[in-house]
């Protein structure tokens, strides 16, 4: 793939990577990629750079690119190889590069998903993490490259999609009441809560209706996935949170809705899968085929709808506190939730001592109620992390 406009790819061998290049492969005279990046997973960047031929892979380590660029060696093939991250900013912001696919999980995707709006590239914005950590300084980013912002999460693609095109974060203007986020509920929304200490990581990550990547699966879970959405909808739209409703939707099929002045509801429908919000962010303002087929809603049949309960899912209420709170405060409910969900991930902690271990991380670490920039961020989070290892490991 050499013709039509250069893609790269933050973290191309997660459930997001893999679902872009899919929507690529389908279009080879549109797209090419330029980049490709992942942290660890070797085998997984090999094959997609024999098939996909990006001018740059970029990995986490000196070893594991070594272990790369001989691989590539190996099979004749020509990409450049690179590690760490200087490297993922390099590539998310290089002029050879028109968008960026930002999709590397967590905290660690926030400084290339910067480099890229501070370079006034088209950023799909996949990982949530970014807008949830930096809020007004990645927005100020990238108002003043001229960048332009797309979401990818399916919630607020889907509010995007409902939005008029001249929108630009001003609901007054265009006379938008609320937005709606839906939620599926995840795989523990009728089981007892007493019962859920007792749930192993295998049936949290176990999602009735997305195929996810393990962390995003079990904040799907707990909802805390809904709770970020909820501030990263904030930054997106420039809706306050009073007026950001989430409703419990388990069919799935009503990616989210956005409510107007004078009662109307638009609501945008397809079937649960991420190469339709992909292949609308890759197109926009166009459409290209994405390979979902189409919604039969006859078969779907009934569509559901309930308020969910913050006694089942704290995570939640504590998510709106922090939107609330600002400053900081979202950057240190992220850490405190990442760090509490890879305890779970290695059975060192509960099911429900994730939303304990972020509430009590929340009382404890100090905030400033402004961002100066990206040093202040990462030091909240640093300082988040640091507590909440202690309170598990204590």
């Amino acid at each position: 793939m050499r013709a039509g406009k250069k893609i790269t790819i933050l973290g191309s061998t997660g459930s997001i990577g893999v679902s872009t290049l899919d929507v690529l492969s389908r279009h080879p005279d549109r797209y090419s990629v330029y980049a490709l990046t992942a942290n660890s997973r070797i085998d997984g960047i090999l094959l997609q750079c024999e098939r996909f031929h990006p001018e740059v892979a970029v990995v986490g380590t000196p070893d594991a690119a070594r272990i790369l660029e001989t691989a590539l060696r190996g099979k004749g093939l020509k990409t450049a190889v690179t590690y760490g991250e200087k490297a993922l900013c390099e590539v998310a912001s290089a002029p050879e590069t028109e968008a960026v696919m930002a999709a590397i999980v967590g905290a660690v995707g926030l400084a290339p998903a910067l480099a890229a709006a501070r370079a006034g590239k088209k950023v799909m914005l996949a990982n949530k993490e970014a807008l949830v950590m930096s809020g007004q300084l990645f927005i100020d980013a990238m108002s003043e490259s001229n960048a332009t912002l797309l979401p990818i999460d399916s919630e607020h693609n889907a509010i995007f999609q409902c939005l008029p095109v001249s929108y630009q974060r001003s609901p007054q203007r265009h006379g938008v009441e609320r937005v709606v986020l839906t939620a599926s509920g995840g795989p523990f929304l009728t089981r007892p809560l007493d019962s859920l200490d007792k749930v192993t990581p295998e049936q949290a990550i176990a999602h009735p209706r997305w195929v996810m990547g393990r962390k995003i699966s079990v904040d799907s879970a707990t909802m805390m996935n809904k709770g970020l959405e909820v501030i990263e909808a904030h930054w997106l739209f420039g809706i306050p949170a009073g007026r950001i409703e989430v409703v419990i939707h388990p069919q799935s099929i009503i990616h989210s809705m956005v409510s107007y002045v004078d009662g109307s509801m638009i609501a945008q429908m397809g079937n649960p899968d991420m190469r339709i919000p992909i292949a609308h962010a890759l197109a926009w303002p166009d459409r290209i085929a994405s390979g979902v087929a189409p919604l039969d809603l006859a078969k779907a049949g009934y569509l559901q709808f309930e308020k969910p309960d913050y006694g089942r899912f704290p995570c939640l209420k504590l998510a709106y506190d922090a939107l609330q709170a600002g400053g900081a405060t979202p950057a240190i409910l992220n850490a405190a939730n990442e760090v509490a969900v890879q305890a779970f991930l290695d059975k060192r902690i509960g099911f429900r001592r994730i939303g304990d271990v972020v509430a009590r991380v929340l009382d404890r670490v100090i905030t400033e109620r402004t961002i100066s920039g990206l040093e202040s961020v990462l030091m909240h989070d640093n300082a988040a992390r640091k507590a909440a290892n202690s309170l598990i490991f204590s």
